[in-house]
């Protein structure tokens, strides 16, 4: 071998790369997100909503105040804003008629949203999110239209879960 080292060497080049190891682990922190020493749900619930322009809208908002206060309603006193804009959008999954029982389909349920710190006005996080739900269409219009209600529901409230630890990760920085 060309180049051999010396014992006494090689035992500090393993201390040095234990110690540079070290100090690479000592800058993570990983601790639990909605922990109580975290501060995060204070935080999340401290969250003002912006009212609801329609059915599917409100569907997330209640959902999204059940999640961050643990349902005890919404902050009196609130330092944080959470403007959003939801929409709903049905398609057929199948494009021809050949099923005569049961045609499947989809709702797709988004949101577009911003959440503003009050006190400077601060934008803290602006996203976008989408959750699909798959839906069974019969042939009576009632329980074609109950079924999307249904569909929509739980993609809203499934969307108002992802909305909920976007913003615990950003507000437990």
């Amino acid at each position: 071998m060309l180049f051999e080292l010396s014992p006494a060497l090689r035992r500090a080049s393993h201390a040095v790369l234990i110690l540079a190891a070290a100090a690479t682990l000592a800058g993570c922190q990983v601790r639990p997100l909605y922990s109580s020493t975290s501060g995060t749900p204070q935080k999340l619930a401290a969250i003002k909503f912006s009212a609801a322009d329609d059915r599917i809208e409100q569907v997330v908002r209640n959902q999204l105040i059940f999640l961050t206060t643990g349902g005890a309603g919404e902050a009196a006193k609130a330092d944080y804003q959470l403007t959003m804009n939801v929409t709903s959008t049905r398609a057929d999954i199948l494009d021809d008629q050949i099923s005569v029982g049961v045609t499947p389909g989809r709702v797709t349920v988004s949101a577009t949203y911003t959440l503003t710190q009050i006190s400077d006005g601060k934008v803290l996080k602006t996203a976008t999110r989408a959750v699909t739900s798959l839906v069974d269409i019969g042939n009576q219009q009632f329980a074609k239209l109950r079924a999307y209600r249904d569909a929509e529901d739980r993609a809203g409230r499934e969307l108002a879960e992802f909305i909920r630890a976007d913003i615990a990760a950003v507000l437990g920085r």
